[in-house]
């Protein structure tokens, strides 16, 4: 992915009781001038701070694309359609196989740095009312990807995000996800993973601890929202 890529929307929300739980997932198009500062837009809410927001996932982006793939598979009666993911940015052109980890982008006047692929969690089978949605979003590796803010500053929906820097060995989010849910005790994948400087602090904790104990973590709450 190269040069610049025109946003299709800037989306933020407030927390509410909603499915059945407390999250801030539903959001509205913003069209004026928002700061962003180093934990996320202006006006942007969190429900869950242990396991969403914060410096590392300042912001979650989607691929719009996706939603015509989910329309798809299960029904238009749904209504596909961006920001359901709960992402504050939807383009066209930016996907899981040519946006990589470490990607700075320029917009208006912030950096943003891709830090990691967004989690799929179990609020989103709330969201759309369609059980194991996050296990088949994460097998897929259609999650979008989250941004760590490098220079906060005044963005709007008008400003392109245009690429700066790219790292020399960067895994694409992809292939990340491929290796940290694929293929998770594979050691190679790891090392590959551990190499990368530019993973969030969370994630790079969890490969260290798989390379030392040969174990992964639990995610059968974080997917489904309860244990076993």
């Amino acid at each position: 992915m190269k040069g610049s890529m025109i946003l299709k929307g800037v989306f933020c929300g407030k927390v509410a009781q909603r499915y059945g739980v407390e999250t801030a997932i539903d959001k509205v198009a913003i069209g004026d001038n928002l700061y962003l500062s180093f934990e996320g837009l202006e006006g942007d809410a969190c429900a869950d701070r242990r396991h969403h927001g914060g410096r590392e996932r300042a912001l979650h982006q989607y691929p719009l694309e996706h939603y015509a793939y989910w329309q798809q598979k299960y029904g238009a009666h749904h209504g596909w359609m961006a920001p359901g993911m709960g992402e504050n940015l939807s383009t066209e052109g930016m996907l899981e196989e040519n946006i990589c980890l470490g990607d700075r982008y320029r917009w208006g006047e912030a950096i943003i740095e891709v830090s990691q692929p967004r989690s799929p969690c179990y609020k989103l089978n709330q969201r759309w009312g369609i059980e194991r949605f996050s296990v088949e979003m994460q097998a897929l590796s259609r999650c979008g990807w989250l941004y760590r803010v490098i220079q906060p500053g005044w963005v709007s929906v008008q400003d392109a995000l245009v690429l700066d820097e790219r790292e020399s060995n960067a895994l694409s989010i992809q292939q990340v996800c491929e290796c940290f849910f694929g293929d998770p005790l594979n050691e190679a994948g790891l090392r590959r993973l551990r190499q990368q400087t530019t993973l969030s602090d969370s994630w790079m904790s969890k490969v260290v601890h798989r390379l030392e104990t040969q174990t992964v973590e639990n995610w059968h709450f974080r997917l489904l929202g309860r244990g076993e």
